[in-house]
């Protein structure tokens, strides 16, 4: 799908991207054959493509992949979809909120299933931790540039945070490419970057509750400026937390963003519930 393609699909079908949805759509070649070499796709795996949009990606996904599964929240473009994709047996075009969606209707076997999407910004964090509640092989997909360096930010960096954190838990993850605005068709306002995220498997910690876990991790993170203990203290009375953040080492005046994973579920492991 060029730009003159996709412009001419656009007004054949009288459709017009909407904003709310997060609609951009990759337009440059080079930009989608790296997603398909990253994404090591071979005919025995099943591909789940989140906002395909006007299929640029689906068509080169299906050419090598055993099935593509193409979930599309847009009536109209799924409609354009599953006219452009009629010749291509192996496209399923699901008419569906991904973030309502269960995955496990239509796909058996995550261990043989790749998930490789440009998401669509404005859910697109919450798309990846749906994602990662599932057992998929390997995940490529684009997002804003800043979502990219929330997930592979350190501690101390002012992009660090429980979406890093949760991401870490999950999966290793490394950027593939950068992708500027000139990519796409209507050009958004903001730069982008294709992730891989490996599940890992055997998590990095293992705490006594994980729940528990992330829920400190969240409180931690809800005012950033206050300190670990001003944080907490909405839930664990003031002298106990400190107790508990010298036993682990702790500095009762340092931010959540200062702690590493490993830090969070030993701290999480020492707090009563």
């Amino acid at each position: 799908m060029t730009p003159s393609e996709t412009k001419r699909v656009m007004v054949e079908n009288g459709f017009t991207a909407k904003k709310r949805l997060g609609q951009n759509f990759l337009v440059d070649e080079r930009i989608l054959d790296k997603i398909i070499k990253a994404a090591d796709i071979g005919a025995n795996d099943t591909i789940l493509e989140i906002g395909p949009g006007m299929g640029a990606l689906t068509r080169k996904l299906a050419e090598r992949a055993g099935q593509v599964l193409a979930i599309e929240i847009d009536g109209t473009l799924a409609e354009i979809l599953e006219k452009t994709m009629s010749d291509r047996e192996n496209v399923k075009i699901i008419r569906a909120d991904a973030l309502k969606a269960d995955f496990r209707e239509f796909i058996q076997d995550f261990t043989r299933a790749k998930a490789v999407a440009n998401l669509p910004y404005c859910v697109a964090t919450p798309i990846i931790m749906k994602l990662l509640e599932f057992n998929f092989r390997e995940i490529i997909v684009m997002v804003q540039k800043e979502v990219a360096e929330r997930i592979l930010a350190s501690p101390g960096e002012k992009n660090y945070g429980s979406l890093t954190l949760a991401a870490r838990y999950e999966a290793n993850a490394e950027i593939v490419t950068y992708v500027p605005p000139n990519c796409f068709m209507p050009r958004p306002n903001v730069n982008s970057a294709v992730i891989r995220l490996s599940p890992r498997l055997e998590k990095p910690v293992s705490p006594k509750n994980k729940d528990l876990m992330f829920s400190v991790i969240r409180t931690a993170f809800s005012t950033r400026r206050k300190t670990l203990l001003n944080c907490l203290s909405r839930r664990w009375p003031k002298d106990d937390l400190r107790e508990i953040l010298k036993i682990c080492g702790l500095d009762e005046n340092t931010r959540g963003e200062r702690l590493s994973l490993e830090d969070f579920a030993r701290l999480s492991d020492a707090l009563k519930i």
